[in-house]
Formats: C-alpha cells, structure tokens, sequence
C-alpha cells in the first residue's frame, strides 16, 4: 500500500481535461514563453553586437555564430544531468533560473546609460558591457541548451499508455508552439529595438528588446513551477548515451591492445566490445553509427542555414524596408522563415510528396535530404545576386590612397569651376558630384576670372567645399560621411549662405548655423520630416520625405527670403543615395532555405528516428544537435580566416562548398542500406532467447543426469535415500 501512494506522488494528481492531463497545458504555455525569449533575444543579438558593441561585421558574425553553436552543444550535457543525476522536472528548473538570470544581465548589457559617464550617447567603459554581454550568452546557452531535450520528454511522460493520440497531438501543439514564439518574437523585439530609451541620451532601445525576452523567462519559470504538484516526475533512469561512448570506447581500446597479428579479425570493430558488453547492445551501436556516418556531410547545411540570422540581417540593414502600409526593420526579415514553415510543412505532407508517390518515383528520405541542401545552396545563389543589386547602388567612397570632394555654390549666380581635368557648372543653391583625386591638393579655379584656390585634400575622406557670395572670401572646407549612416537612419546636415538660423525639427535642434558653416550630421529615421528655420523673429517650414541609409546636405543660398514659398529656396544635395534596392528581393531567397529547411531537417529527423534503435532515439538526436554546432563554427572559421573582400563572393564560396557537399552526400546515400532496427532487435533477442532455452534444457539433462547417478550409487551401497537426507 505504501509503494502504491509513493507511486501516485511520483505520477502527481494532474486533472483531466478533455482526455489530457491539465499538466501539460503549464508546459505548452512554458514552451510558447522559453521559445519567445530565445528567438527574441537572437534576433536582434547581431545588430547590438555591430551597433551598440561596435565590432565589425566579421567579429559580430563569429560570435553569434560561436553563441548558437553553444546553444547546439549543451543539449547533450542536458540530457546527460537529467537522465543520470537530477531528473527531468528539476534539470528544467535549475537550468532555467540559470537562463533567466542570463537574459536579465544580456538587458543590463545594453543600458548604455550604465557607463556613459559625459552622456554623450556612448557608453566610456565598453569592455564591461562586453564582459556582461559574453556573461550573459554563456548563461542563455547552458540555459536554453541544457533544457532543450528535457521539456518535450517531459511532457510525454504526462500521458498515460492508452493517451497515444493525445500524446501525438501534444506533440503537434508543441512544435506551432515553438514556431509561435519564434514567430511573435521576431515580429515583436525589431520593434522594441527601434524605439529610442535612455535617462540621460535617447538611443536604440537594446535594453527593453532584451528585457522584454527576460521577462517572458521569467514567466515560463513561474507558470512551470506552477505546475508542480500535477506533474508525473519520473525518477532517472541513467543515461544511454553514456553507455554508448563506454561501449566504443572499450571496443577501440581493446582493439589496440589485440592489434597483432596473432589475434584473429573479427568482423566490425565494435566486436571488440563483446567481451564485456552484450550483443544486442553492440548491434544497436553499429546501427547508430552507421547513421552518425551519413551525419559527416550535414553540418554545412546548417552552415548556411543559420546565416540568416546574421549575414542576411546585415544585407538587410542595406535594403530598403518600405512595403507601403508596413515599414519592415531589418531583424524583421527572419519572420519570414517561420511564417513559412508553417505554410510548407503541410503543403509537403499534403500535395507534394503524394504528388510524387503518384508519379511512381522513389523520393526516399535520403534523397529528399539531398534536394534540401541543394535547395540551401540555390538560395545563397539569391543572396549572392541580391548582394551584387545593392553593390550597384552603394556609393564609391575613396581608398587610402584617394580623397573626393564636392563643390557647393551659396551665390547668386550661376558659376562655372575647373578641378584640374574636371569642369562643372553649378546653378546658385546647387552642388556638384563627388570627384575623386589621386593627388594630395587640387587646383580649383572659377570661370574666366582670376580667382582660384589651391586646397589641400584628405586622404581617405569626402569633403565638400563652400563657394561664398564673395567669391574672394575665404572658403570653407569640411569632412562628409564616408560610410552609409548606420541602422537605415539618414544623415542630415544644413548649409547656411545668409546671416545665422536656428533650425530644428521635432526634439532634434542643428544649433545655431553660422553664414558660410556648416551644421553636424543629424540622424533621422525613415518618413516626412519637417524642418523649422528660424531667424529674427521670421520662420520657416520646410518638409521632405527620407528614405533608409542616405545622407543630405540641405543647401540654404543668399537668396533665400523668408515668407510663404520660402521652402522653394532650399536647395538639396545628396551626398549619400538612399537604399534603392527593396527587402521583398529577399524573399526568395528566404523561400528556398526554408523550403530546404522543411525537406532537409524535417525529413533528416525522420528519418534518423526510423533508423535508431527502440533505446538509442536520444543518441541520434544528440548527433543530430551536434551537426547543428559544426555548421555555426564553420560559418565562424570562414568569417575569421578567409577575410573575402566582397560579400556577393562569400555568399557564392558557400554555396559552391553545400553543392560539393550536397554531391558527396548524394554518394553516400546511393550505397546506404535501410535498415529495420526492430527487426534487427528482434533476430538478437531471438538469439539470445534461443541461446537461453537451449542453457535451460542443457541444464534440465545436467540435472537429470546428476539425479540418475546418484540414485544409481545409492543402490549400489544399499543406503536408504531418507536416511541419506536426514
């Protein structure tokens, strides 16, 4: 009676509803809220990295890279603690405070407020918010690694053995789960991340579309806990993968110590290990690793694959994000991918395959894997050619070794100007095109007159240079943008060629302008801007529509007069175009990596978990998780080492190495054998029941044979057998 309630404890006292356990509602909330704050986090984790960290598109991509990676390889000690030490329900507990605390310290992280001591915008200490960032992601990987492959087991152990249907339909609800967080996060911290915060300076708000995410952790915690006393909480039951690597370890050992010639070979090496280990065991190992073979070529899909999160969000942060009623942010481009999967995983299941069986051709799942990678490989073929569109469209800004410069006319009239081999006519209010020089000074002369200006130059930079009224006056000279401004903002600027003006716009004030001076670059964000110009009393309004990533210098000439058309005095020169080429360009190829997603991961899982023995599920799950590591430090050693110049290039160099890969797999695959592991199992159990029955009877003609001796001495001493057993 008493194993019977401690057994009931163990099980919990979930109600039920609807057929299922009133439990596994508390883990599907738990799932949707832990898949929220991940996706949401990842998001955007590659622009703070380039934009509030500073680094490089290069360092920004190898540690995100390195970041996913991590997330791929602490599965395996997840599992590990669970099954061996703490059990399912208290590894997801523990793990999950760690990933909570990881999530709160990556939105301390980016309060730049926290050392930007001048309050000037940027934080002064950048190596602690480096250090809490990096403290941050290593919690979030232990965290969300280390509870990936117990939340799932666990709430199949809710069910009871006559649930297999509602067992099969939470696991349904569980992936759209995992896809409705990815989905909603993805939509929704783009958006956080695009407002501006701050105490002291407002900036791009990174800590609320961190925090965002950790308060959803901090959910998924409280409504699991919640939960507690209704769950079925199996105890450990050890772990198989541990078995597996003592199993091959002790077979390799072994075979090192008989590698003489005098022992006799034996026919796979994993025979070494009988004995010590059974042969059912042994068997079920060589299966698994004859699929853990086919896995060598795999992880350059997710090579690919998960640079969508990083090199794509990059391409689109050069791309111009208005889709008319909906102006997309650049880390918003990934909602795509789920949104497809959605769509495509039915669609597979339900037109495309059978469409296929119909037409009498084979499409094994081995086959289906191939297409997938080809699949990948074709859409980094659409990002290479969507990169060489943007390419077209980029300004030339000078090398080293060059310098350019511009000419802006604050006359009255119209003047003509000579740069060296270079002639230009510039009307009043107007500016001339960027030149590019070799030389270290140029020579620039105004018309017929005699009037001329030896201005030095600076390498490496633009510069634009101011034609007074007084063309005798002195000019000025100042330095341009020499890179696109940053996040899709605009840099804006004015010129004054009257007496000073005050111009502003919303909460953003140029300053007082001075005759003949320039103001600082302003950054502001997409849409109608309209501007206030202020002098003396008298105002000014002037609107203009900006598009992403330009950069203007609004011209204000001598002959601007206040007054209701004084907005058509303002003259504009663009010094940097906008973003011509439109997101949408990205969709197909967002489309093929999905659709190889769907064909490849969709079709690899099942195929692996028809392939695995009845007890060796998780080993291949864990080799499958770690192919998924191996890409992400691929994509990190190629974007450390191979330092290629143009991206359209990287994104070919990739896709040439999945298609050669593709070509290998495709080879492995013609001469693989489908296996039936029950089948399998069955012959050795067979065996080993055979082998058994045979001992037994062996035993039963041992024993009779013993009894029948004994009997026969008996009567050859005369002895009474009842005397004999007293």
């Amino acid at each position: 009676m008493a194993d019977h309630e401690e057994v009931k404890k163990k099980k919990g006292t979930s109600i039920v509803i609807c057929g299922y356990p009133l439990s596994i509602f508390f883990i599907v909330v738990n799932e949707f809220c832990e898949r929220f704050s991940y996706y949401g986090m990842r998001a955007v984790l590659v622009l703070y990295f380039k934009y509030f960290l500073r680094w490089d598109d290069d360092l920004a991509t190898s540690v995100y890279h390195a970041f996913v990676a991590l997330c791929y390889l602490t599965p395996i000690l997840g599992a590990i603690v669970a099954d061996s030490w703490l059990g399912k329900f208290k590894t997801i507990i523990y793990l999950s405070v760690v990933y909570a605390l990881g999530q709160v310290v990556m939105a301390i992280s980016a309060i730049h407020d926290l050392t930007d001591y001048d309050w000037n915008g940027t934080p002064d200490n950048m190596t602690l918010h480096v250090a809490l960032s990096m403290v941050g992601l290593v919690l979030i990987a232990l965290g969300t690694g280390g509870i990936k492959p117990c939340v799932a087991a666990f709430g199949g152990d809710q069910f009871q053995d006559h649930q297999e249907r509602q067992r099969s339909t939470f696991f349904s609800v569980f992936y759209l789960c995992i896809n409705a967080g990815s989905l909603l996060s993805t939509i929704i911290t783009p958006i956080l991340r695009a407002q501006e915060c701050g105490i002291h300076t407002q900036q791009k708000c990174y800590p609320l579309a961190f925090g965002v995410p950790a308060a959803l952790m901090v959910v998924a915690l409280v409504v699991f806990i919640a939960g507690s006393g209704m769950y079925h909480k199996a105890e450990p039951q050890g772990n198989i993968l541990l078995d597996v690597c003592k199993c091959i370890g002790f077979a390799v050992k072994n075979r090192f110590r008989h590698r003489g010639k005098e022992f006799p070979k034996r026919t796979h090496w994993m025979d070494w290990a009988d004995e010590r280990y059974e042969k059912l065991l042994i068997a079920q190992i060589k299966m698994v690793l004859k699929v853990l073979f086919l896995y060598i070529p795999l992880p350059m899909f997710w090579t690919l694959f998960d640079q969508k999160g990083s090199r794509w969000t990059f391409q689109a942060t050069t791309m111009d994000g208005n889709f008319g009623l909906l102006v997309l942010q650049p880390d918003q481009m990934q909602t795509v991918n789920p949104i497809l999967i959605l769509t495509l995983v039915p669609i597979m299941d339900s037109v495309v395959y059978p469409l296929i069986r119909k037409c009498g051709l084979n499409f094994t799942p081995l086959k289906r894997m191939t297409v997938g990678m080809f699949l990948a490989a074709m859409a980094f073929v659409a990002a290479a050619l969507v990169q060489i569109e943007i390419d077209k469209t980029l300004p030339v800004f000078p090398s080293g070794v060059q310098s350019q410069l511009k000419t802006i006319n604050l006359g009255r009239d119209p003047m003509t100007l000579t740069l060296s081999q270079h002639t230009v006519q510039l009307a009043p209010g107007q500016a001339s095109d960027y030149f590019t020089f070799d030389e270290d000074f140029v020579i620039v002369s105004v018309g017929n007159t005699s009037i001329s200006r030896n201005l030095t130059l600076a390498k490496g930079k633009r510069q634009s240079v101011i034609l007074p009224l007084n063309i005798s006056q002195d000019w000025q000279m100042t330095e341009d943008l020499t890179a696109k401004p940053e996040q899709g903002a605009n840099g804006i600027r004015f010129v004054s060629g009257i007496y000073p003006l005050n111009i502003s716009t919303g909460g953003l004030d140029f300053g007082i302008t001075d005759v003949y001076h320039y103001s600082n670059y302003s950054l502001l964000t997409y849409g109608s801007t309209v501007f206030t110009i202020e002098s003396g009393g008298e105002s000014c309004e002037y609107s203009r529509e900006f598009g992403f990533g330009s950069s203007y210098t609004l011209i204000i000439p001598s002959s601007f007069t206040f007054g209701p058309d004084c907005a058509a005095f303002v003259g504009v020169a663009e010094d940097i175009k906008p973003n011509s080429v439109h997101m949408a360009l990205q969709i197909p190829q967002y489309f093929l990596i999905t659709a190889g997603e769907v064909v490849f991961s969709v079709t690899g899982l099942e195929f692996s978990y028809s392939q695995a023995p009845s007890n060796m599920k998780a080993v291949l799950q864990a080799g499958w998780l770690f192919t998924v590591a191996i890409g992400n430090f691929i994509v990190l050693i190629v974007a450390e080492l191979a330092q290629i110049p143009e991206q359209w290039a990287e994104y070919v160099l990739f896709a040439s190495l999945l298609v050669a890969v593709c070509v290998i797999f495709s080879i492995m695959a013609h001469f693989y054998t489908y296996m039936d592991p029950a089948e399998i199992e069955a012959q050795f159990r067979k065996k080993d029941d055979d082998h058994e029955v045979r001992a037994e009877k062996k035993e039963r003609r041992d024993s009779g044979r013993s009894q029948r001796s004994s009997l026969e001495m008996t009567e050859g001493t005369g002895s009474d057998p009842k005397q004999s057993r007293m």
